[in-house]
């Protein structure tokens, strides 16, 4: 008998009656900047399409993604005052802080995620204190990010994103929130974040790059698989809900690799560099870009993803109403 996977591929719905890898919207977070300041909505250079947004303005891109169906997005903080220590990270009329509290209020029913790490609020911009020989300080920072975490809830936060690389945080963010009566918050760890080249874009975004060195003392090597293993499991038993890989797409051997050790849900982190490429290629037309961010995304849901945060997230939801992903 001649056996004929064909048979499975005539026509469109069977193709998706029978397709392996199913996803929706729920499962999108959209990455969005905001900053001190009033009536701000200003595109960033090296990611066309994205916008930094003051807290009276960000609604506007709020309500947009709750129509497209995307209902979860993490904030990322960009301060008018640095430090040495990263003050404002923690402090109560912090950017995030104003803009959690803002969201909460116009927002009710989105879910909101912040990132915590002190490199957009530190003078040097690394993502952590530092010691007299310019090495950060693992333990001394673990105090910070638990500080920040503990004042991200307190002015609305759904969840808590630690994407530091701090040994130990994991646990010093949890037995903080546990602490102040916030042990239902869950934390989703930057368990799996290698010392990327894809985080350029995002570095001009933020404003975030080191004033010296490199991350590379914190951050993986991507040369790296098994470690990449042994952080994500040390996070689990630290008390993680859920972990992520960062970037996504060229580290799919390890999204599926972290997704067979563990029983948490796995995120996966579609970071600048891969955005402004696409971006890119687009505009020079080498590519189509709706479907080149449909196969990508979905690449990293049949690698394992539960969880996709991603800049397209908006337009992967669209594909997604008409049926080009699903």
């Amino acid at each position: 008998m001649l056996i004929r996977p064909r048979r499975l591929r005539k026509g469109d719905t069977l193709r998706r009656m029978v397709r392996e890898t199913r996803v929706d919207k729920s499962s999108l977070i959209y990455p969005m900047f905001v900053k001190e300041g009033q009536g701000i909505v200003e595109e960033i250079d090296t990611m066309p399409g994205q916008f930094r947004y003051s807290v009276d303005t960000m609604g506007r891109k709020l309500e947009d993604l709750q129509k497209a169906g995307v209902n979860a997005v993490m904030f990322f903080g960009l301060p008018d005052h640095k430090d040495s220590c990263g003050s404002q990270a923690y402090d109560e009329n912090g950017i995030v802080q104003k803009a959690l509290r803002e969201a909460r209020k116009q927002y009710p029913d989105m879910y909101l995620i912040t990132d915590v790490c002190m490199c957009e609020y530190t003078d040097h911009g690394h993502c952590g204190l530092l010691t007299p020989d310019h090495y950060v300080d693992n333990d001394r920072t673990l105090d910070l990010l638990a500080r920040t975490a503990v004042s991200h809830v307190a002015a609305g936060a759904d969840m808590v994103a630690p994407s530091d690389m701090m040994d130990g945080r994991v646990l010093a963010i949890r037995e903080a929130l546990d602490a102040n009566g916030y042990q239902e918050t869950p934390i989703m760890s930057y368990a799996v974040k290698y010392a990327s080249a894809f985080y350029g874009p995002f570095r001009d975004a933020a404003g975030s790059a080191p004033a010296f060195g490199d991350r590379k003392s914190y951050q993986m090597d991507f040369h790296n698989r098994r470690e990449a293993l042994k952080e994500a499991m040390l996070d689990v038993d630290e008390g993680a809900d859920i972990i992520m890989v960062k970037p996504a797409l060229s580290y799919l051997d390890i999204v599926r690799e972290v997704k067979d050790m563990t029983d948490v849900p796995i995120a996966a982190y579609s970071v600048s560099g891969e955005y402004s490429m696409i971006k890119a290629a687009a505009k020079l037309g080498y590519v189509d870009e709706e479907r080149i961010i449909s196969e990508t995304a979905i690449s990293m849901y049949r690698a394992g993803a539960d969880i996709l945060l991603t800049y397209y997230a908006e337009e992967i939801a669209s594909c997604m109403d008409r049926g080009i992903i699903g």
